[in-house]
């Protein structure tokens, strides 16, 4: 049995009439009669009591018609899933960053996002931090923030923002006079950062280590708040985005320098797989994402 008989029978059934039914199937009266007629005899069984002025079904028949309201009904969920998907307005995204200092503006936007498309689910991967490249090529992930992009051809890479990472020292340390921090000026102080692996930390991996050089002592710190506080009491040095350090600038404890003659400059991307491109809802949130973090 086709879906084209379930609709049908479904048709005849609630305008309990083969006349009211023509114009919703496009079929002639002798066509609908001619099919239900195959489908009675192939089954074996009568769907529909025929009356005078109405066709009511028969057991048999509230079978198959329950059976069509349940399968159609579904169909047309799913060709508006469908829809939706196309129109980009629905579909799950799971997204990670590199740095964990990227959730801090990453919550208030999906609350955003979830405001102008309810269908849209958004999942942010905590575990995925650090390895958003990897965990994307494994498929666990749809969208990783990266500034680090690999040389992969299955990765597609769509720019978002560029920032410079700044140097934070106590006011009344002894550096701030100087117009940028070098990478001998960095490897004389204890170094602060959120957490390891040491290779994702900018500053070592974009400035320290292409000049062979390596931290004194490093102290692993997740929270901003405090790692900033230790760097206030004269415990050591931070290295973070400058968007990051906005609402604690307006401290007088703390200074914040250039690192290197040029400034430390990243580009920070949108990394999809290229299989993705296609997928509307994705690239719509990169755009309203691309369009949040330039305002």
């Amino acid at each position: 049995m086709e879906l084209r008989h379930l609709r049908m029978i479904k048709t005849i059934a609630d305008e309990k009439s083969i006349t009211r039914s023509l114009d919703k199937l496009f079929l002639t009266q002798s066509a609908i009669s001619h099919q239900l007629r195959d489908i009675e005899e192939r089954l074996g069984v009568k769907l529909f009591y025929r009356t005078k002025n109405q066709w009511i079904l028969t057991e048999e028949g509230k079978i198959l018609y329950d059976t069509a309201t349940s399968v159609l009904a579904e169909i047309d969920q799913a060709n508006e899933k469908i829809n939706d998907l196309r129109a980009g307005h629905a579909g799950a995204i799971r997204i990670s960053t590199e740095c964990y200092t990227s959730y801090h503006w990453l919550p208030a936007f999906m609350v955003k996002m979830k405001m102008l498309y309810p269908r849209l689910e958004v999942k942010i991967v905590m575990e995925a931090t650090h390895k958003p490249l990897q965990k994307l090529l494994d498929n666990e992930l749809d969208l990783g923030i990266t500034s680090d992009p690999w040389p992969d051809k299955s990765i597609k890479y769509i720019e978002l923002f560029k920032d410079e990472v700044m140097a934070v020292l106590p006011t009344d340390h002894f550096l701030v006079n100087k117009k940028y921090l070098t990478a001998d000026d960095i490897t004389s102080q204890t170094l602060i950062i959120h957490s390891y692996p040491l290779d994702t930390v900018t500053v070592y991996q974009h400035f320290l280590k292409p000049q062979q050089k390596e931290p004194g002592d490093i102290i692993a710190i997740p929270l901003t708040e405090v790692a900033l506080e230790m760097v206030k009491a004269g415990m050591g040095i931070m290295a973070m985005p400058k968007w990051a350090l906005k609402p604690f600038t307006a401290s007088t404890e703390l200074t914040l320098m250039p690192i290197g003659t040029k400034g430390l400059i990243r580009t920070h991307y949108a990394a999809i797989r290229h299989e993705d491109t296609g997928k509307k809802h994705i690239i719509e949130f990169i755009d309203n994402l691309k369009e949040e973090l330039l305002k």
